[in-house]
């Protein structure tokens, strides 16, 4: 009697696992932790993007390793690293000694993903960053590359690219103010919320900006929680800025917004705004988004290669929206890390680290992947530049790059000035 019970457990335990799509045996499963703030849209696309990569490696009966198939199983982790350090900790540190996974993307706030980082590499785990920009997260593995080289960041390209991207757009917008409104010397404002990653931006820009033949009028770092930015945006009128150059990745970025288009901030607008990059900005704007800029990696429309547009379509139909840059951990599992197990034919990160390291990938966030010594993101033509976007009109539109060295990626528009800009400075 007993060992009926027994076996009818045993084949119980099987068929729930067979219902999960998760192979009986554990060891025909690939575990991928995949961390980040999950209740912010950070992380939701950490996880969504991660979902539908296991999804479509799944339906193909997993990865090819070696002689078998192996599925990705995937491990949830909140980081909660908008609020807590030790909350982002923790959750790495269960993910390598509870849930014992192979490999883990994600993270987003360089602050926490610098110490998550540690403990990953303490237990020697491929840890495909997907969120953080600070450039001392790839730099460690120049500096320690026995301990470090376990990381790679997939997206976004490092703050000094951003801030270069950003520069160009800054450019481009003073040439037109110049050409449009008779503006020979713009004032530019730098207004950016209060956080690691932002502090090269904007010591690169402050030093910059004279240099481009403008006048930098001030800094001002509001929390990147602020339900309130009036002060600010009082003070940058005082200023008298002609561009304001916004640097956010928290919801700052949308009391910004509204509140400059509540007030009609004569004022032309460059740099990033995360939170505008989801589709749910315009109506949290109270549809004063408008002339709001971003840098992205997805905009409806604006394909980089064949994969962009069906990822697209697929995210949208599946999760309603559209996906930010950190749902390219899509593209971690299925390109850089599924790709790179079927190639070698093995799970041991110490075979995979050169494989991944030396591979050009071609996914969805880029013409093509590939990482430069530091395992960092290489920038430039015919790879990772990502897109700047405008609102116009409630409707987000790709504006850059748009011939910039001989980068075109169909479906771009012209930036609009404000027209309470125009109006203003208009002869």
């Amino acid at each position: 009697m007993k060992r009926s019970k027994f076996v009818f457990g045993l084949l119980l335990m099987a068929g729930l696992l067979m219902a999960t799509g998760i192979p009986a045996n554990a060891a025909d499963v690939i575990k991928v932790g995949v961390i980040g703030p999950m209740n912010f849209m950070q992380g939701k696309g950490h996880w969504d993007g991660a979902t539908l990569a296991a999804e479509e490696i799944n339906a193909k009966g997993g990865l090819q390793v070696g002689k078998k198939k192996m599925k990705i199983e995937l491990v949830k982790a909140d980081s909660n690293e908008f609020i807590s350090m030790t909350d982002a900790t923790n959750a790495m540190e269960r993910l390598m000694t509870q849930d014992k996974v192979n490999f883990v993307v994600g993270g987003f706030r360089s602050e926490a993903v610098l110490a998550m980082q540690d403990i990953a590499m303490d237990y020697k785990k491929i840890f495909l960053g997907c969120g953080a920009a600070h450039p001392e997260i790839c730099a460690r593995v120049g500096k320690d590359y026995n301990r470090y080289k376990y990381f790679f960041r997939v997206t976004p390209i490092n703050s000094r690219y951003l801030v270069k991207v950003c520069l160009i757009n800054l450019a481009t917008v003073n040439g037109m103010l110049k050409k449009a409104l008779g503006i020979e010397k713009a004032k530019v404002a730098i207004v950016a919320e209060k956080a690691m990653w932002i502090d090269p931006m904007i010591k690169a820009i402050e030093a910059n900006v004279p240099k481009m033949g403008m006048e930098l009028v001030g800094v001002w770092r509001p929390s990147d929680k602020a339900t309130d930015v009036t002060a600010e945006l009082t003070a940058v009128q005082r200023a008298d800025a002609q561009i304001i150059f916004t640097i956010f990745s928290a919801s700052v970025g949308i009391t910004f917004a509204r509140q400059a288009g509540e007030l009609k901030v004569p004022a032309a607008f460059v740099g990033i705004n995360v939170e505008a990059q989801k589709d749910g900005f315009w109506a949290a704007t109270q549809g004063k988004g408008n002339y709001a800029v971003s840098m992205s990696t997805f905009v409806r429309g604006v394909a980089y290669n064949d994969n962009t547009e069906p990822f697209i379509e697929k995210y949208i139909s599946r999760f309603g929206e559209l996906p930010t840059y950190t749902a390219v951990t899509y593209d971690a599992i299925k390109f850089t890390l599924g790709e790179a197990i079927e190639e070698s034919g093995t799970i041991d990160a110490e075979k995979l680290i050169p494989v991944i390291a030396k591979a050009e990938r071609v996914g969805t966030g880029a013409p093509k992947s590939k990482f430069d010594k530091n395992h960092d993101l290489v920038f430039g033509p015919g790879y990772a530049t990502g897109i700047t976007f405008q609102w116009q009109d409630g409707k987000m539109k790709g504006w850059w790059p748009n011939g910039w060295e001989g980068v075109t990626y169909k479906g771009m528009v012209p930036y609009k000035i404000p027209p309470w800009m125009i109006q203003k400075y208009k002869k």
